[in-house]
């Protein structure tokens, strides 16, 4: 499965208020047209909440490791 790196997702969550659970990145990256890869890699993202961008970037880039 294509996943997206952590460039394209930070750039989806752009103007997201954090500290912010899994479902809101969802639903903000939904709300400002994110591409299917950049869905599904959030989706794929443990659920707990970010305390910003950083934070986020880690969880993506742990994802590519894992597998």
């Amino acid at each position: 499965m294509a996943r997206a790196n952590p460039v394209e997702v930070e750039k989806s969550l752009k103007g997201i208020d954090f500290p912010a659970k899994k479902e809101d990145l969802v639903k903000h990256a939904k709300q400002h047209g994110a591409n299917k890869e950049v869905l599904e890699t959030i989706q794929q993202l443990p659920k707990e909440e970010f305390y910003n961008a950083a934070d986020v970037a880690k969880a993506v880039g742990e994802l590519d490791r894992r597998q």
